[in-house]
């Protein structure tokens, strides 16, 4: 089957009932998204599809027919970060590194229908993406700053 990944159409010629997560990994060495529990629990393996967040660990890829997924590896370049993964590093807010991808999949997202959410927002938006090396603050406090930084651009 053909799966459209990240603007570049792959072939996988597995079961169909594969998680989308296991072919991502596994099969197209995308490994940004990552298995940690594989119930939909975490959040970290969040992907898009058609530019809707999904945990891609309940996705079977023999469902997606004519989909365009995105991973974490889609939302960026080499040379320049997306936003929200600009302000993690600038924030220092990775600790081990499992959970980055699922919250930068799920902000970024969130971020495009919320440009300028509330602290308490943001805590709901992040419902679903589990950290059990930080207490959330400081990724709240760099999401938060995206709208200072915007709105002092703007002046």
């Amino acid at each position: 089957m053909k799966i459209s990944v990240n603007g570049e159409v792959r072939v996988f010629h597995g079961d169909p009932r594969t998680p989308l997560l296991d072919v991502l990994r596994d099969e197209f060495r995308l490994t940004g998204s990552k298995a940690v529990c594989g119930e939909g629990f975490c959040g970290a393996c969040t992907v898009y599809v058609d530019g809707e967040p999904m945990m891609s660990c309940l996705q079977p890829v023999g469902v997606l027919g004519e989909t365009e997924i995105t991973t974490i590896e889609g939302l960026s370049t080499v040379d320049e970060l997306n936003s929200v993964q600009q302000v993690f590093e600038d924030f220092d807010v990775v600790q081990c590194g499992m959970c980055f991808p699922g919250m930068v999949m799920t902000l970024t997202s969130y971020l495009k229908t919320n440009p300028a959410p509330a602290r308490a927002d943001v805590k709901s938006a992040l419902t679903g993406n589990i950290c059990r090396c930080t207490g959330y603050e400081r990724i709240i406090d760099a999401v938060m700053s995206m709208q200072q930084t915007d709105l002092e651009t703007a002046q």
